[in-house]
């Protein structure tokens, strides 16, 4: 058994953009099991823009982050010890286990996972990202076939599943990307109709030739001018799922200069937490990994290489470094 842990803690808030120096590598002992207890080796960290918000003192949906404390974060792992009769060494879970090599749990918090898929993908396409675009575009895009879906953060472990999803409903999937690679990608890998820049100049121009009969469903991951380009094309009775405001985590301007478009074109917006919704990941979990093990969900992931890459990682992701699911290997 491990007798050495290895975590990151978040030591202090940022103070704009998140820097290596508001986290902090420790080693402690893994502590000895109790009866109903089960220690997990990660294998695999999630990072996810959710966290940035987390790290914040401002009142939100979840209580934020406590310093001097393992930072959050979901993992996928192998039960290595175990005294609770529900779980056998050997054992794949998936749960919050954090920023750290190893984790002790009841078992309450772990969800049992099947083998035959690749581990990571219970934290991407098969994981809270895949779920997450799978309620947004079914339960709240309600999205039909011959409609246009514009997806913000396209390349992205969100993003990427959600026009995937809007294609095989017959729709027209258009992406919001930044730069050539990842608009690219989006096209000719994941199948999207269309994507466009917001890098370039003339985005603006490009968006509208993406979307000639309009919007009908946005699923906005960004915020700001991306999200505002999308109210200026809104169809009446257009709905908008927001999932999330990644580009006020780096204090840009998210404010809707086209808000008249909501009235006047009656548009449904609604804000989601996916976690909200739990009754429902068994059935999402159940169609994603059907349609992965069939081949007919594409995913990709940019891995970084030990724990020790943790902040590093999380960094570049809220820069828009990676390209699909941000993944850190901690175990192999």
């Amino acid at each position: 058994m491990a007798t050495s842990n290895k975590q990151w803690l978040l030591v202090s808030r940022p103070k704009g953009p998140v820097e290596e120096s508001n986290f902090r590598l420790v080693e402690k002992e893994v502590p000895a099991l109790q009866d109903g207890e089960v220690l997990v080796q990660v294998r695999y960290l999630s990072l996810d823009p959710y966290m940035r918000g987390r790290m914040d003192e401002a009142k939100s949906y979840a209580a934020p982050q406590k310093l001097d404390e393992v930072m959050i974060g979901g993992t996928v792992g192998e039960v290595v010890e175990s005294k609770n009769p529900a779980w056998a060494k050997g054992d794949l879970a998936v749960g919050m286990g954090g920023w750290q090599q190893y984790f002790v749990s009841d078992g309450k918090g772990l969800t049992k996972v099947p083998r035959g898929l690749p581990e990571s993908v219970f934290l991407g396409a098969v994981g809270m990202p895949g779920v997450t675009a799978w309620y947004g575009l079914n339960e709240i895009c309600k999205a039909k076939a011959g409609e246009t879906v514009v997806v913000s953060a396209a390349s992205g472990a969100v993003g990427s599943v959600v026009g995937q999803l809007a294609k095989q409903r017959g729709c027209r999937a258009v992406g919001v990307a930044g730069g050539p690679a990842k608009c690219e990608h989006v096209v000719k890998d994941l199948g999207f109709d269309a994507c466009a820049d917001y890098k370039a100049e003339d985005f603006k121009e490009r968006f509208k030739a993406a979307v000639p009969d309009g919007v009908d469903c946005v699923f906005e991951n960004v915020g700001g001018p991306v999200f505002d380009a999308a109210l200026a094309r809104m169809n009446p009775f257009g709905r908008v799922a927001l999932c999330g405001i990644v580009s006020a985590f780096g204090g840009q301007d998210i404010s809707i200069k086209h808000v008249r478009s909501l009235l006047t074109n009656r548009v449904l917006l609604q804000g989601f937490i996916v976690t909200d919704h739990m009754e429902l990941w068994p059935q999402a979990m159940k169609e994603l990994g059907g349609l992965v093990a069939a081949g007919k969900l594409k995913f990709r992931e940019s891995v970084a290489q030990g724990l020790e890459s943790a902040p590093r990682a999380f960094i570049g992701l809220l820069k828009g470094e990676n390209l699909g699911k941000q993944l850190v290997k901690v175990a192999s």
